[in-house]
């Protein structure tokens, strides 16, 4: 590991970890490139981790190797900042949107700079529901509203009207918008959680296990044997290029609670034990800046978490934010939703 050391030229070398795809990857290199052109005094140390990420980075903490500058998310940063593992920021509240600040946030301070959010909106395919004559969704529709459609689209196509995804990730807004409480799992959110199972194995709205056998619901979108793929923004780009039909996106159907989505966001950390947190906040003001956000944002991949940057097709992603709430994280996160999985997985059965 590099940190604490420098280079013969005299520049300061910070590391800097992340996860992330070959496209991301291809343009964090050209970003580093064009920082460290227009700050000679700072080299990075360029550390990418395709897989077991935060595994990876929990043992280089343990090992008191942990890099300058760490790529986080709200789902593992109550880990780190609860443990006084991460140097307390100060975002720039104007550029950003309070919900945001607050997903990357513990105990009521920032920890991270943002990048980008994650919100689930639904995808549906447009010619499906013409050629059918199914009236489209809309971002007033409801859960009565999307049940009815659900039960047309089996009725009239032969095809599943709803993807299903056993993550807890993508039954949350069912629980959050009838105002359920996934932590605690109170009536409400039993209830939720049993409708959603229901869209499978009783209406059978949804394909069961044994009925995706080994398709993703990606590819069972793509191949329109479901008309409707409750997802994130990671899809866009595939589904703009390999996409057969037409797709619209409409913000998840209003419950008791209104229409809840779960507000995700990744963003920049600083190690509180970094030897160079000057340059390394340097680095993170420059990966944060508009003309870089902008590149991520080119992509297709992200939402853009600056107010100022803007992406294409992101109406309902914006509509969604209003109304969103950040994922109710905790620091034994991870361990409840192994719980979870144990009880749906019963369900199941």
């Amino acid at each position: 590991m590099l940190t604490g050391c420098v280079q013969k030229n005299g520049a300061e070398i910070i590391s800097f970890a992340t996860w992330g795809s070959k496209t991301e990857v291809e343009i964090l290199k050209g970003i580093i490139n064009d920082f460290e052109t227009q700050n000679p005094d700072i080299k990075i140390s360029f550390m990418h981790i395709p897989q077991n990420y935060f595994q990876k980075i929990h043992l280089l903490f343990a090992s008191n190797t942990e890099p300058d500058v760490i790529f986080i998310n709200n789902l593992y940063l109550p880990v780190y900042a609860n443990s006084g593992k991460l140097l307390e920021l100060e975002p720039d509240k104007t550029v950003y949107n309070e919900k945001v600040l607050q997903t990357l946030s513990w105990k009521g301070k920032y920890y991270a700079i943002p990048r980008d959010i994650s919100l689930l909106v639904m995808y549906y395919n447009k010619d499906l529901f013409r050629h059918f004559g199914i009236t489209e969704p809309s971002d007033s529709w409801t859960t009565d509203d999307f049940l009815k459609k659900s039960k047309e689209i089996k009725d009239k196509t032969g095809k599943f009207a709803v993807s299903f995804e056993e993550d807890a990730l993508f039954y949350l807004p069912y629980i959050m918008s009838n105002g359920g409480d996934f932590l605690s799992m109170d009536e409400k959110a039993v209830k939720s959680r049993q409708s959603y199972v229901d869209l499978a194995y009783k209406e059978n709205y949804a394909p069961r296990k044994d009925q995706s056998a080994s398709m993703t619901m990606a590819q069972m979108f793509l191949k329109e044997e479901i008309a409707m793929h409750l997802t994130g923004r990671w899809l866009y780009p595939k589904y703009m290029e390999d996409a057969k039909f037409k797709i619209g996106t409409v913000t998840f159907p209003k419950g008791t609670a209104g229409s809840v989505v779960s507000l995700d966001a990744s963003g920049w950390a600083i190690s509180k034990s970094s030897k160079h947190k000057d340059a390394a906040m340097r680095f993170i003001e420059f990966l944060s800046s508009k003309p870089t956000i902008e590149q991520f944002t080119q992509t297709g991949l992200i939402i853009p978490a600056r107010n100022d940057v803007k992406a294409e097709n992101s109406e309902a992603y914006s509509q969604a934010l209003k109304t969103a709430l950040p994922t109710p994280v905790t620091v034994d996160y991870n361990k409840i939703l192994d719980k979870r999985k144990e009880e749906i997985n019963k369900l199941f059965n």
